[in-house]
């Protein structure tokens, strides 16, 4: 598409959106095919990627604001347009805020400069107070183990963007990762933090050095894989931020690699952030985009890519489409051969009930989500980091929904409970203190959602 100047209608976007439907083009490819042809801000581009019309995220982003903070930067329909047009320039709260919305880094809308993740100070997108968990307003004490995590990112961020290629060690390497990504199923997220920012490291230090292709693919199919697990450790130790950008890392990783199957994957890991945390339509876009990519070819990233899509769907209240997507999702596993219970990298059953069961509960569907709840704690040994908790929180969010509230809430208190303390990471502490959120009017103050709440209340130490 050659570039054209001046003002474009929302159906030169949506004829755009429909090509990169149909070749597979991820969200970044399709805001800056936008962006190209219409002449529009990369702000306005990723919103039109997204198709969200103006009010649509300005009504968005101003609840994101507020569930993030009372006291956050103001966002609405007006203030994005002027950000969009360029007649202001958002404050660093606001540039975090539209990262967060957008499930994007700065650079990507237009908000930073290239070099901003190679920036050893602090980028926009991060200057925000930190916690151990958003929900839980308990401010913290910046670990020294974080920003020996953040120097890593930056690092590897340098070092895709040099486009560098290097050999060696490379049988080594894999072996080391596949041993990492057997103990992550098990293994308390902080506790694996070293393990995997060794492994990180030397794959960065390779890919400086010019090496044949080949080699410079499996490095950063490594990278991709690394990053996506220490995103997903820092979700759960409730750095949403860390985990945001090293999410946007796996994916500019995955990218480089060109492995569609590994692209997909990450996305559709990516897309728990959103699911968890929030915006929802983050993990919708998210999952839709690893659909997408896996073209129909049934594999585990299809199936794991569909079911996220249902699961978030679900939750946004979109029960007809989550629905479907169910039944897709379905129709690939069963075609699978049985994958591995102890690869984080895998989709095994137990996984994909888990996923069901989130999208069951969210549905309102309590008896199919009790069942798959119960078929898939079946299928868990002892050492099992937090699905089995996450299921049984889900069982007693439908007890809640059923009205069982003092039932519900010793439930969610036996599952916390039950989770040895440096599993009971922010991520786990969120979703019991859902079970509460749950439970209408009066029955809040029962005597068991009390004393969840005030379990609740204390930080596990999980460091």
């Amino acid at each position: 598409m050659g570039r054209m100047t001046g003002r474009h209608g929302v159906a030169c976007a949506r004829t755009i959106r429909e090509r990169a439907a149909e070749e597979g083009w991820t969200v970044v490819e399709t805001a800056q095919a936008i962006r190209d042809h219409c002449g529009l801000s990369k702000l306005r581009a990723n919103r039109l990627a997204r198709g969200l019309t103006l009010n649509q995220a300005g009504g968005e982003l101003r609840d994101l604001a507020l569930q993030m903070s009372p006291e956050g930067p103001k966002a609405d329909e007006d203030q994005l347009r002027l950000w969009e047009t360029g007649a202001r320039a958002p404050r660093a709260e606001a540039v975090a805020l539209l990262c967060r919305y957008y499930g994007a880094t700065p650079y990507e809308l237009g908000l930073g400069h290239s070099d901003d993740l190679a920036d050893e100070g602090e980028p926009p997108a991060r200057h925000t107070a930190r916690t151990h968990a958003s929900s839980s307003g308990i401010a913290m004490k910046r670990d020294p183990l974080f920003q020996d995590i953040d120097a890593a990112r930056r690092s590897v961020d340098r070092a895709l963007a040099a486009g560098t290629v290097a050999p060696g060690q490379m049988d080594l390497l894999e072996e080391q990762l596949l041993l990492v990504r057997h103990e992550y199923v098990f293994t308390p997220p902080a506790q694996m933090m070293n393990k995997l920012l060794r492994i990180l490291r030397e794959a960065k230090d390779l890919l400086e050095d010019r090496q044949p292709a080949s080699v410079t693919v499996r490095l950063t199919e490594i990278t991709a894989v690394v990053s996506t697990l220490i995103a997903d450790a820092l979700m759960k130790l409730g750095e949403i931020d860390d985990a945001r950008i090293w999410y946007a890392t796996a994916r500019h990783a995955s990218d480089e690699s060109g492995n569609a199957e590994l692209r997909a994957r990450v996305r559709a890991q990516a897309a728990m952030l959103g699911y968890y945390y929030g915006p929802v339509q983050s993990a919708v876009t998210l999952a839709r985009e690893a659909r997408i990519m896996t073209r129909g070819k049934p594999s585990p990233t299809a199936a794991f890519a569909v079911a996220a899509e249902a699961r978030a769907l679900a939750l946004q209240g979109n029960r007809s489409e989550a629905a479907a997507r169910v039944r897709d999702a379905r129709g690939i596993f069963d075609q699978l051969a049985p994958q591995s219970d102890d690869d984080a990298f895998a989709f095994p059953l137990r996984r994909f009930l888990l996923y069901l069961s989130g999208t069951f509960t969210a549905s309102g569907h309590v008896s199919e989500a009790r069942r798959v709840q119960e078929e898939a704690l079946s299928l868990y040994p002892t050492r099992a980091g937090i699905d089995p908790a996450l299921l049984r929180l889900e069982a007693a969010i439908c007890l809640a929904r059923d009205r069982s509230a003092t039932e519900a809430c010793q439930l969610a208190t036996a599952a916390y409970l039950q989770v040895p303390e440096e599993h009971r990471t922010p991520i786990l502490s969120a979703r019991a203190r859902h079970v509460i959120d749950q439970l209408p009017g009066a029955n809040r103050r029962v005597t068991a959602a009390r004393e969840l709440g005030e379990l609740l209340q204390f930080p596990s130490s999980h460091m």
